[in-house]
């Protein structure tokens, strides 16, 4: 299970409040208290007298004036572009004693589904977002925590208002109408036209239609769709994917350059490899050549392995490869992290091992997030090609086509022609930070490693 939030960043909850304002109450002393008179009227005059090494405290807030001392647990953060958040399930009952860093719930965040854990040693009071939940903004109150268990009892018909919507002010009436302005004059009719002046065909009545065929089919509701169909609720992940892919589209000049690579030295160079580690478990595809090749190639062009930030172009030592990987959920892009600095058969492993958990749904934020170049394989599809959407901030995405077979020119051999095996390959780039020379550069060095993959450790 993962649990990616740690206990310091979660034991700043306070017991009142919501929002910034918890963690701001939290770190004030009775000292502070009295001190900061500003602060005691943001808050309505609520407050906490800490204890000692505990979050436990008296809870004199108002609206809470007859429950137990209590911690109210929000909604926390667990990935950088988290904005809101879906209660898989919990983990824990209502009544539960809790240790701290037991697995309280499971949160579908934007990029996975997360193991969220207790904050403090307590009990499971009150569950305020039941399971499937979904859309719960950050801050949201999801439960409630107390120390003693005879306290549990008190919160069974625990609701939350804190986050309730203030009540629209009451419509002021509206001001006395003025008088109506008078009427206009009425405007003569102009004349009929003589008899003599025949009047003019519409273009409807030269078409020989009825004048109202077209009337009839402007106003008319478009009808019901012919079959059933089905809506399918939007998760925070493909939500995700989607406001970003517009966003890449919409904001990154993209253009694309392809070229061919002949694979055949490739497959033999991959099938010697295959058989000498046979005996260890090692099988390693076209695409981890594919990877290696493409982080050797940001290495010889560096401008293709930056991130675009508006005043600054940041250009990375380490090529950090993102791969696509498609899972139920949607797309999601694992990282071999310096791909540049390591052999064919440590990334085949690790291609396998992250592809697993990410279908699985146990990948951890640290090995999503990020990456500085990305490749899209969908040449076990058949495609032979295909344009990818660059993965912001990153500046360049490979699209990988299928391999199919091929005449070339071959003055050596007697038919003068022979047969060979060719890829497809797409290079999308950011024009911002990759001119078309640039790019196309990139590519050369990538054909060559492709096609004599023994360069790729030169």
């Amino acid at each position: 299970m993962i649990r990616t939030l740690a206990s310091r960043n979660v034991r700043a909850i306070s017991r009142i409040g919501n929002g910034s304002k918890n963690l701001a109450i939290r770190a004030i002393t009775t000292q502070t208290v009295k001190q900061s008179q500003h602060l005691r009227k943001t808050v309505t005059s609520n407050f906490l007298k800490p204890n000692r090494g505990s979050l436990w405290s008296s809870n004199l807030a108002r609206q809470y004036s007859d429950l137990p001392s209590h911690i109210r647990v929000p909604l926390p953060a667990l990935s950088p572009t988290m904005e809101q958040g879906t209660i898989v399930s919990w983990e824990k009952k209502e009544g539960d004693k809790l240790n701290e860093g037991d697995l309280l719930a499971e949160i579908e965040t934007d990029k996975a589904t997360m193991g969220f854990e207790t904050p403090e040693e307590g009990y499971l009071a009150k569950i305020i977002v039941p399971a499937g939940s979904k859309d719960i903004a950050i801050g949201k109150l999801l439960c409630i925590i107390v120390e003693n268990q005879e306290d549990v009892a008190a919160f069974k018909d625990f609701k939350d208002d804190g986050a309730a919507a203030p009540k629209p002010k009451a419509a002021s009436p509206p001001p006395e109408a003025a008088a109506p302005p008078p009427p206009p004059a009425p405007v003569a009719a102009p004349p009929p036209p003589p008899p003599s002046a025949p009047r003019p065909m519409t273009a409807v009545e030269q078409k020989g239609l009825s004048a109202a065929g077209p009337a009839a089919s402007v106003s008319a509701a478009p009808s019901a769709p012919q079959g059933g169909y089905i809506d399918i609720p939007v998760s925070n992940i493909r939500g995700v994917i989607a406001k970003r892919l517009l966003e890449s589209k919409q904001t990154i000049p993209h253009y694309y350059v392809t070229v061919e690579c002949q694979v055949d030295n490739l497959m033999k160079f991959r099938e010697r490899i295959n058989k000498k580690y046979e005996k260890k478990g090692v099988k390693v595809s076209v695409n981890d050549f594919i990877i290696k090749a493409t982080a050797a190639a940001c290495r010889k062009v560096p401008e293709s392995n930056s991130y675009w930030l508006d005043k600054t172009i940041r250009q990375f030592d380490n090529v950090d490869v993102s791969v696509a990987v498609s899972t139920d959920r949607g797309l999601i892009t694992p990282i071999i992290f310096s791909a540049d600095r390591k052999g064919v058969v440590d990334i085949s492993s690790e291609v396998k091992a992250l592809a697993a958990k990410a279908r699985d749904n146990k990948l951890q934020p640290h090995e999503f997030q990020g990456g500085t170049v990305s490749v899209s394989n969908l040449g076990m599809f058949g495609v032979k090609h295909f344009c990818a959407v660059i993965n912001p901030p990153q500046s360049c995405i490979l699209a990988v086509g299928t391999t199919s077979k091929k005449l070339v020119l071959d003055p050596e051999n007697i038919k003068g022609f022979k047969e060979v095996n060719v890829m497809s390959v797409t290079l999308s780039a950011d024009h911002r930070t990759v001119d078309g020379a640039v790019a196309a550069k990139w590519l050369q060095h990538f054909q060559e490693f492709i096609e004599d993959p023994a360069t790729m450790i030169i």
